[in-house]
């Protein structure tokens, strides 16, 4: 395991633009020859896009497998990648809003989707006045790439907390201001605890929900995290405060809201989504739909 270590380490040295070339053979084969969950990726994008045509839906998807690749290669480069060179790649708009949470006292809860790539929003920590970031991230079956997933999310200060653990330290940590929680909030909970679904992308959703809980409780600040692919390499992440109608959020209010974000999020760059999950497989087992 430590030798692979250091072949990871190493061919994350390798300037991007010649990962970029990598990226490409693996785009080759698995849009052409291996065609990775095609039938998976092929049925998310007919339902959730039920207005658009064949041809539509083809040219989306085979853009999707682009970003997908670029997104493996720079996975990899995130394990030597330097501040700096996140600072030329990643551009952060509405900064102030953590400075606004600074000044409120309140803890931030950043809430994102799996749009490309969002494994490098995890280099925000150095341009936030917050003493502590922890990205919350899940267990993953091997532990050698939970390790590694890990040292990747523990970079520029990060202190990554694994979901089952987060909620808890929330309600423990001092409510201040001084603390950011990143949520990739569009996770599929698992079958037994489908409890809470709506509709997204014209499909009946499951809902991961542990975060309501947080918004319904505590007085914390819940901002959205718009991601954008400007370009090969480079990315724009715009913040959105997000704000109850009342003066608290009610239940699963917090959760509708990011759902809506984050759909036109997807629908002004839809190769730009994880379609190859199968977001949509436990949506027969949702108790409280939404609506109804």
């Amino acid at each position: 395991m430590n030798f692979l270590i250091k072949i990871l380490y190493l061919i994350s040295k390798i300037p991007l633009k010649i990962l970029y070339i990598f990226s490409d053979i693996i785009f080759f084969l698995n849009y052409y020859i291996v065609g990775y969950r095609k039938k998976v990726i092929t049925q998310n994008l007919k339902n959730s896009f039920p207005e658009k045509s064949d041809e539509e839906i083809a040219e989306i998807r085979k853009k999707f497998y682009l970003n997908f690749s670029d997104y493996l290669a720079e996975t990899i480069k995130s394990f030597s990648i330097s501040e700096t060179e996140t600072r030329v790649r990643i551009q952060y708009i509405n900064q102030h809003l953590f400075h606004e949470a600074k000044a409120e006292g309140k803890n931030i809860i950043l809430m994102a989707g799996h749009v490309f790539n969002w494994e490098w929003m995890n280099a925000f920590a150095p341009v936030t006045p917050q003493k502590h970031s922890h990205p919350v991230y899940r267990k993953v079956n091997s532990s050698f790439w939970e390790d590694q997933m890990k040292k990747v999310r523990s970079k520029f200060g990060n202190e990554p907390l694994e979901a089952n653990e987060v909620i808890l330290n929330i309600f423990r940590n001092k409510n201040d201001g001084d603390t950011i929680y990143l949520f990739v909030a569009d996770q599929t909970p698992h079958v037994a605890h489908v409890n809470y679904g709506l509709e997204f992308l014209n499909q009946r959703t499951p809902a991961f929900i542990g975060y309501d809980k947080l918004a319904t409780r505590m007085d914390l600040i819940f901002i959205y995290c718009d991601m954008k692919k400007v370009k090969r390499g480079f990315y724009q992440v715009n913040y959105h405060r997000i704000y109850p109608d009342g003066e608290k959020f009610v239940k699963n209010e917090v959760v509708r809201k990011f759902h809506h974000l984050l759909e036109n999020t997807i629908k002004k760059n839809p190769d730009n989504y994880l379609w190859s999950h199968r977001k949509w497989k436990y949506q027969d087992s949702i108790k409280t739909y939404d609506g109804e």
